[in-house]
């Protein structure tokens, strides 16, 4: 396949004729390189959100999913995809009765969405934010997506917190992060609910460094997803 301009791709899960997330995103290699004859690949890294179809009657505690897969040009207004390169149907199992609960504590903004972000959508934090958890008194994987504003901060250190222990410390190179931990139940505690915390040693004021904007927050970095299991 040619490609002479530098396309999207659309990554789309569908039930039955409603879209239920995507991961749309630009290859990591763009397009207009591509070579035809060769072969390009790449990994992405994406969890399904926690739903049920609970409107559904016939929702038996599994279902299915169409991935749909392709290319479309950041040019084309028309409001229709083209034609999916790859599809497959995935079954799926909603989330255990026991998957912990994220409850967003102190420190937090309200959410925001923009889908033509690389973001998509985020939180932005204080100086520090908690997140009150359930222990599940195993051990866990977590995993956190941010991003950072590089224009504004250089060096903007990020560090997360398990209780009173620092897990990490880390100065992202770039706008977007990910981080995966495997958390031993140790590090969890006792009781029934352990805290996480993700703070930053450098915080800024939109209104005071960049022209024209009235927020007068005092933001830390975005997180756009916490996951744990």
């Amino acid at each position: 396949m040619e490609v002479k301009e530098d396309y999207y791709a659309y990554v789309h899960f569908w039930h039955r004729y409603n879209l239920l997330f995507y991961d749309n995103h630009s290859p990591e290699i763009p397009t207009s390189r591509w070579e035809p004859g060769e072969e390009y690949a790449y990994s992405r890294r994406i969890y399904i959100p926690t739903f049920i179809d609970r409107a559904d009657p016939e929702f038996k505690g599994e279902g299915t999913l169409r991935l749909s897969i392709g290319l479309n040009s950041p040019y084309d207004r028309s409001g229709r995809l083209p034609k999916p390169l790859f599809e497959k149907k995935l079954k799926f199992l909603p989330a255990p009765a026991d998957t912990p609960e994220i409850s967003y504590e102190d420190g937090w903004y309200d959410l925001e969405i923009r889908p033509e972000t690389s973001l998509k959508r985020w939180r932005w934090t204080g100086k520090e934010a908690r997140c009150k958890i359930d222990n599940p008194r195993r051990d866990a994987h977590l995993f956190i997506r941010g991003g950072v504003n590089l224009e504004v901060l250089n060096n903007q250190k990020v560090i997360v917190k398990v209780n009173d222990s620092i897990l990490d410390e880390f100065i992202p190179k770039e706008i977007k992060f990910e981080k995966s931990y495997r958390i031993k139940k140790e590090i969890l505690g006792e009781d029934d609910k352990f805290y996480l915390a993700i703070s930053t040693d450098k915080t800024f004021i939109p209104k005071q460094v960049i022209l024209s904007s009235e927020d007068e927050r005092e933001l830390g970095i975005q997180i756009s997803f916490i996951y744990f299991r």
